[in-house]
């Protein structure tokens, strides 16, 4: 089942009683799992039939007492298990998803990993109740899913909005949620939100964000590419260095699998998983380089990251950490 089938069956009251939530991307099951706790019941319901439990601190006994009380002037009782991930005796749950108790709604939030599908719970959930997995989208997918989300919302895009927050904000859907939700409600009346609007409200800058300095370094641009990392090093809790360096790589392997492979357009851009809107730069971009010299781009980029996490980097500063990748972009052909 997609999560917008799941969406779509709970608003229309298609409601079961055991919900096993699991997967890699943990945006779409907190939205499903906000939709129990917000939605289900009001607010007077919630005081008597609203139990929310963590893994780390909650034993699956506690989970089936919780889930066999008697609802209490209400129609039914939501009990939900965050982080079931991090519960020890999550296996023992199968007791209790052999025969779940009707009036009940069950939700397991098993986030960041998928469960092993093979256990006899995950069998008596998919059995007995419902199973959603939450899969990380790839590349090409996310700027699909931002203009999808802004048209949700009401909203229309210019040409490049959803592409321009694809490559600058990753694949984070919690936070790109968080920041369509801001333009939103700084956009104009008109409803369009436009290459403008990015850059004011969500702090894209034309000179300072991380698809700037990639173009930048591709252009083997010393002084803005030099100018762009020290103002990355000068403000690092908005600009984490493991985040700079991977947006960095993510972005050189597209361009690698550009160079490598000789293909036609559309066959290139799924290859590469890229938007069609961007292939050409990134055909400009592998243009500027040969195959051994994106591999010692490549070595340079994966030390920059081992320094970034503290491994075997004789200073901390993020100035030096981006000194050997700056080198390997400005330095002569191989």
């Amino acid at each position: 089942m997609t999560y917008e089938q799941l969406l779509t069956d709970l608003g229309h009251g298609k409601v079961g009683s055991l919900y096993l939530l699991h997967g890699e991307e943990p945006y779409f099951i907190d939205k499903i799992t906000e939709f129990f706790e917000d939605k289900l019941l009001s607010e007077a319901e919630k005081a008597f039939n609203l139990v929310v439990l963590y893994g780390k601190e909650t034993e699956y006994g506690q989970v089936v007492d919780e889930c066999r009380q008697l609802s209490m002037f209400a129609e039914r009782r939501v009990v939900i298990l965050k982080e079931a991930q991090d519960m020890k005796s999550l296996p023992k749950l199968e007791v209790y998803a052999e025969k779940p108790v009707q009036s009940t709604i069950l939700v397991v939030c098993h986030k960041y990993k998928k469960i092993d599908r093979r256990t006899k719970l995950a069998k008596l959930a998919e059995e007995n109740g419902i199973v959603f997995e939450s899969k990380t989208l790839f590349d090409n997918q996310v700027a699909p899913w931002i203009k999808g989300r802004i048209n949700a919302l009401g909203f229309k895009t210019e040409n490049g909005v959803a592409e321009l927050l694809a490559e600058n904000l990753g694949s984070d859907l919690s936070r790109i949620s968080n920041e369509i939700e801001k333009l939103s409600l700084n956009a104009k009346k008109d409803k369009l939100i436009s290459i403008k609007d990015i850059r004011e409200y969500i702090g894209v800058s034309k000179d300072f964000d991380v698809f700037e300095l990639c173009k930048a370094l591709v252009q083997k641009d010393f002084r803005k590419s030099s100018q762009i990392l020290n103002y990355f090093a000068e403000n690092v809790t908005a600009n984490p260095p493991p985040a700079i360096i991977a947006t960095i790589y993510g972005f050189m392997n597209k361009v690698m699998i550009v160079k490598y492979h000789g293909r036609s357009g559309a066959d290139l851009a799924k290859l590469a998983e890229i938007s069609p809107f961007f292939l050409d730069q990134y055909k400009q971009a592998a243009n500027h380089f040969t195959i051994p010299h994106l591999t010692s781009i490549f070595a340079a980029i994966k030390k920059a990251d081992m320094h970034s996490k503290g491994v075997g980097a004789r200073k901390p500063e993020s100035s030096s950490i981006y000194k050997d990748i700056l080198v390997a972009f400005m330095k002569s052909e191989e």
